[in-house]
């Protein structure tokens, strides 16, 4: 049997599915680290467990194949019906066996992987609603996909860390979180800026802002509040030439 390919052929979002897939792969491998028994363990999420993390990536899946769906039938399939309904499959999830849990994560992967496959070029335009409210392409669906495997990876806790993250992945999660907190008007004061780039974020026309800086890594995990995070090593402030002695938390990004 010949084997099958995506249907898509923009560069770009074949480019984008790519790094969804490798981060697919790379929570696989975090996730199959871990014995059953260690799933109980914390996470880097408060008041979430591993299980928790687990339940949360395997019905997000679902729920951005639901998505995939919309634009390639033009019916309407939220991604939930409500929060409070993703919140209680999240909780149910976390309950149940680990062989159980395993399968959630990697059937609903591979289901997720075959929509985008099976989608043609002319409906990645198609709209479609975020669980937030927001009207995107399909095509934002890879994203959406991209930053939840590559995060939480990492907020397994059992090693992985945000330099683990492609580059790429990384800056334009920078930009994705720093855009959210000028929406909100809650970078005031605050620049970001990336160690040895051109690459500048925040409030820079404020006459005295507080920069957190650092390599990449360092700073992307700071703006996602992962501070407990090894990679995130590396991240100081200062005001104008004064170093500060702590870091100041990030603003809520989610």
């Amino acid at each position: 049997m010949a084997t099958r390919h995506d249907l898509a052929t923009d560069p770009g979002l074949q480019e984008e599915l790519l790094q969804a897939r490798r981060g697919t792969a790379f929570f696989a491998r975090k996730l199959n680290e871990l014995s059953d028994g260690e799933l109980d363990g914390g996470s880097l999420l408060p008041d979430w467990t591993r299980r928790h993390v687990v339940a949360h990536v395997g019905y997000n899946a679902r729920a951005i194949a639901r998505l995939v769906e919309w634009a390639a039938t033009g019916v309407e399939t939220p991604m939930y019906p409500s929060v409070a309904v993703r919140d209680h499959e999240i909780n149910f999830g976390a309950t149940l066996s680990p062989i159980a849990l395993r399968n959630l994560f990697d059937h609903s992967a591979v289901h997720l992987s075959v929509e985008w496959r099976d989608l043609p070029d002319r409906d990645w335009a198609n709209e479609v609603k975020t669980i937030q409210g927001r009207t995107v392409p399909a095509s934002e669906t890879v994203w959406m996909r991209t930053r939840e495997v590559w995060i939480h990876a990492v907020d397994l806790g059992n090693g992985a860390s945000f330099a683990d993250i492609p580059a790429p992945v990384l800056e334009r999660l920078l930009r994705d979180i720093t855009s959210a907190w000028h929406t909100r008007g809650t970078d005031a004061g605050l620049a970001v800026r990336v160690t040895g780039t051109d690459l500048v974020f925040g409030d820079i026309a404020a006459e005295d802002p507080v920069t957190v800086g650092g390599p990449l890594a360092g700073v992307a995990a700071w703006a996602a509040g992962r501070t407990a995070e090894a990679g995130c090593s590396g991240v100081t402030a200062a005001r104008g030439a004064d170093v500060l002695s702590d870091v100041p938390p990030a603003p809520k990004w989610i």
